[in-house]
């Protein structure tokens, strides 16, 4: 999945950026509106993230030119503009959600998986699903398959086992996987992570299979071989 996040704020851009990454999305990043409009006009993504006071072209004037090439790829406004008149003003222009500043991370991930939902750029075959070896996963539903047996998970337990799969044998640090499965404001300490991993590991290592993810002593964790 492509986003695009126009926004001239780089202490807002870089870790917003980072922490779409760790969810598995693909990010551009522009700093001004007249490169945003172009990569947004030229390239092909799933949800536009725009600010709305922006050097050159504004977002606003981003948005309706986006959307008078008929394209309708979501757009998320992210502004310090909360007046009644400037949200009316950001939806007329073709806008799909508002978010205002200052915003909670899990609020804008949540609208973000929403309006990605609704992305015309997708298509009406399955989602896809991680996996490896005997072991897929289905993010979406929450739900893994070990040897052909169910295993339902939490959504923490998903996103922890996501995570390992679209990294299958590497040695993950516990800081690693802190930044790719933790929300910045949500840090766990190691004792956390640690029993996480426990939980996530009697489910999908039941007694008879073998052991998938695999403990690295004074490292981290590794899933696979």
């Amino acid at each position: 999945m492509k986003i695009l996040l126009v926004d001239d704020e780089v202490e807002l851009a870089d870790p917003l950026s980072r922490l779409l990454n760790r969810e598995g999305y693909e990010v551009d990043v522009a700093t001004d509106g007249e490169s945003g409009c172009d990569l947004a006009i030229g390239g092909s993504y799933d949800l536009l993230i725009l600010d709305w006071m922006l050097p050159g072209l504004s977002g606003l004037e981003v948005c309706r030119r986006v959307r008078s090439r008929q394209d309708a790829t979501p757009v998320l406004f992210l502004t310090a503009k909360d007046t009644l008149n400037d949200r009316v003003d950001g939806l007329d222009a073709g806008a799909d959600d508002y978010l205002v500043k200052p915003f909670e991370l899990r609020e804008l991930l949540a609208r973000v998986r929403a309006l990605l939902r609704r992305s015309p750029n997708l298509d009406a075959s399955p989602p896809a699903r991680l996996a490896y070896d005997d072991l897929t996963l289905d993010e979406t539903n929450q739900l893994a398959h070990r040897q052909g047996q169910p295993v339902e998970l939490s959504e923490k337990e998903t996103r922890l086992l996501a995570y390992l799969l679209r990294h299958p044998n590497q040695v993950l640090t516990h800081e690693q996987i802190y930044q790719g499965v933790w929300d910045d404001q949500d840090t766990p300490s190691s004792n956390v992570v640690a029993a996480q991993m426990r939980l996530l590991r009697r489910k999908i290592e039941p007694k008879g299979t073998a052991p998938i993810i695999h403990t690295v002593y004074g490292k981290g964790y590794r899933l696979g071989s």
